[in-house]
């Protein structure tokens, strides 16, 4: 890690600065922190598959599902543990197999190959969901508000400043991102008056119970997972701010996102028959007056985690290039900052995607489906790389097959909430996924089948001819001659 650039702003990564944590809240935090516009609204949602539990019971189950969630797979998984595998500075899937790459697991590769490629699928569906979801604030106004219009015109303008860099506009990253946490944990802290006990959820208990009586149970699981749907990226933007600064950064982001997902459930308690109207429960905690705002300021927020994904992608294949993942592609540098890039091919083709997405799915709820399924497969290979880490990281051996066993018995979970969604829009994702996964494999192995053909000779036997080049005279000579051997 080294001196880094944002928004005209310099800050050492190594050190916890004021900066750095201001730049971790703007850069690290946009999936994670836009996740309370659709979490609530998906639980709600699954209920209606079924289930004998009073209804009190439920979202004090659900919340404890989230709280520890958020505990065990957000903050130990990632901000403790995976921030400590870093790669000289770097993080995300590609650079932990940088780690452990020259242990002799040769399939390791294809790990490395799935969980980027499903990832990279992520990206996809990630700004569509969370501008659409905010977008969607507006039908409280105006019932026929053409969401999908606005937030194809969102995208489209998103996609287009990346060729301008994040220089410019970074500055502002900060400071909108920690008014959208305050905002969560304010509105949600007055809810959270009005029904005391919803305090219990953070027994660990009611999130026992509701999975072991409730029928629905792993259609819920589906929809909780969508509250650490953030995670992976949070560990991809290592290099960007430094684990110190994401640290304490995820403190204060940790404690507003509880604040508010208790928020919405105390406001859900009196009033979950209006999310059948298509009242969504995060601007349903919020008072008339705050509405408008509240939504132009999730939008903000939605697209600050738009852009946070899309540069994570560009992160993603430039350091796919660079294990033979993928083929060399032009790199711009607008901001004239390395990390800051921009490839110009990999935009243009993700914002295409987006917009298939968004014009299928039409609602934000039909897109919850497609959503979290790729990015638990991205959380499974990631699990199966830090245990090799932690392996070859001189760890206790009991500690790295723990690790591996609780976070497999975790994720696995997930994965078959997510995988029953298949036929329901995880399709998309899935197939998306698949084909990068197919072209990073049949690259990488052409690679290799082209590697065997060349033959590497010693450049003593041709000094002869090169001196014999330079001392002809009948020969012109220029100094931008190259002798191919």
């Amino acid at each position: 890690m080294s001196d880094v650039v944002i928004g005209g702003h310099h800050f050492d990564t190594k050190k916890l600065t004021a900066m750095g944590v201001l730049v971790s809240l703007g850069i690290v935090f946009g999936d994670i922190g836009t996740s309370p516009l659709y979490v609530m609204k998906a639980i709600v949602n699954a209920r209606k598959e079924g289930g004998n539990l009073p209804f009190d019971e439920y979202i004090e189950g659900a919340l404890s599902c989230i709280i520890w969630t958020l505990t065990l797979q957000t903050t130990l998984k990632y901000v403790i543990i995976a921030l400590r595998a870093d790669n000289k500075g770097e993080g995300g899937i590609l650079s932990l197999y940088s780690l452990v790459k020259r242990l002799k697991k040769k399939w390791l590769y294809v790990v490395a190959i799935v969980g980027a490629s499903t990832l990279v699928a992520d990206s996809v569906i990630t700004p569509s969901l969370t501008v659409m979801s905010a977008v969607e604030g507006l039908k409280i106004y105006n019932p026929h508000t053409p969401v999908v219009a606005i937030t194809l015109i969102i995208l489209a303008i998103v996609f287009f400043i990346q060729q301008f860099g994040t220089a410019s506009i970074g500055k502002f990253f900060g400071p909108v991102m920690v008014a959208w946490f305050l905002v969560l944990g304010i509105f949600g802290s007055v809810h959270i008056v009005d029904h005391l006990d919803i305090l219990k959820s953070f027994n660990p208990y009611y999130a026992y119970n509701l999975i072991t009586h409730s029928p629905s149970a792993i259609v819920i699981m589906g929809a909780v997972f969508l509250c650490t749907t953030g995670a992976e990226a949070l560990y991809s933007d290592l290099g960007h701010c430094g684990k110190q600064n994401i640290r304490v950064s995820w403190i204060f982001v940790k404690v507003m996102l509880i604040l508010n997902y208790l928020g919405q459930g105390a406001w859900l308690l009196d009033n979950h028959h209006l999310v059948a109207q298509g009242i969504n429960p995060m601007f349903g905690i919020m008072p008339v007056w705050a509405i408008l705002p509240g939504v132009i300021l999730a939008t903000a927020a939605a697209i600050i985690a738009s852009q946070s994904v899309i540069t994570g992608s560009f992160t993603m294949f430039s350091e796919a290039m660079s294990v033979s993942f993928w083929p060399n592609q032009q790199i711009d540098y607008p901001s004239g900052v390395k990390g800051q890039m921009y490839i110009p091919r990999i935009n243009w083709g993700l914002m295409v995607l987006c917009f298939i997405v968004v014009i299928y799915f039409q609602h934000s709820e039909l897109m919850e489906a497609a959503y979290g399924l790729t990015i638990t497969v991205t959380m499974l290979m990631t699990t199966t790389l830090l245990f090799y880490w932690l392996s070859r990281s001189r760890v206790n051996k009991f500690f790295a097959f723990g690790f591996l066993v609780l976070y497999l018995f975790i994720e696995l979970g997930f994965f078959y909430a997510n995988v029953i969604k298949f036929f329901d829009g995880g399709w998309l994702t899935i197939v998306l996924g698949g084909f990068i996964a197919v072209c990073m494999y049949a690259w990488y192995n052409g690679r290799l089948i082209k590697a065997k053909f060349i033959k590497f000779v010693k450049l003593d036997q041709y000094v002869p001819i090169i001196k014999d080049l330079k001392l002809d005279e009948t020969i012109p000579k220029y100094a931008t001659n190259l002798a191919f051997l």
